[in-house]
């Protein structure tokens, strides 16, 4: 009987951002990623003869993702670059995203976030999705028009 992985490590976990799905390169290091995807709104469908509320479900949620990452000028100003037009976007799990690639397309905004004693300067990264999430490679995802 082969070897079940019971669980994987967020170690080697990747965020990339290009023009083009091909043409998608790591933006900075992260160290911490959203929710990928939302939950779906729920449409009470409930008439005058039921006894108990029905429901059928409805649109999924695409909250902005969030993701942190440490602050240097260095990153921010290559996060800048990439910022304010659309893009899309891979989140890579494992080396080379051996575990898994996810893929979709948004416009990033990145703020510098608040500082405190004996703390790191972090900033935020956040993604207004505008597509659903792939569980695909980007070039794969959204080739070239």
């Amino acid at each position: 009987m082969a070897d079940t992985v019971k669980a994987l490590s967020t170690i080697n976990t990747v965020l990339k951002v290009g023009d083009t799905g091909a043409a998608v390169a790591k933006v900075c290091k992260i160290k911490s990623y959203p929710d990928l995807g939302g939950d779906p709104d729920k449409i009470t469908v409930t008439d005058l003869e039921d006894t108990d509320e029905a429901s059928v479900p409805g649109v999924r949620s695409a909250d902005d993702m969030q993701f942190t990452a440490n602050y240097t000028k260095e990153a921010y100003e290559s996060v800048l670059k990439v910022a304010g037009k659309k893009q899309v976007f891979e989140l890579d799990f494992g080396a080379d995203g051996a575990d898994g690639k996810f893929s979709w397309t948004g416009v990033l905004n990145v703020k510098v976030n608040g500082g405190e004693v004996n703390g790191a300067r972090e900033m935020t990264l956040s993604i207004v999705r505008d597509s659903a999430i792939q569980n695909k490679d980007a070039a794969t995802a959204f080739p070239a028009a």
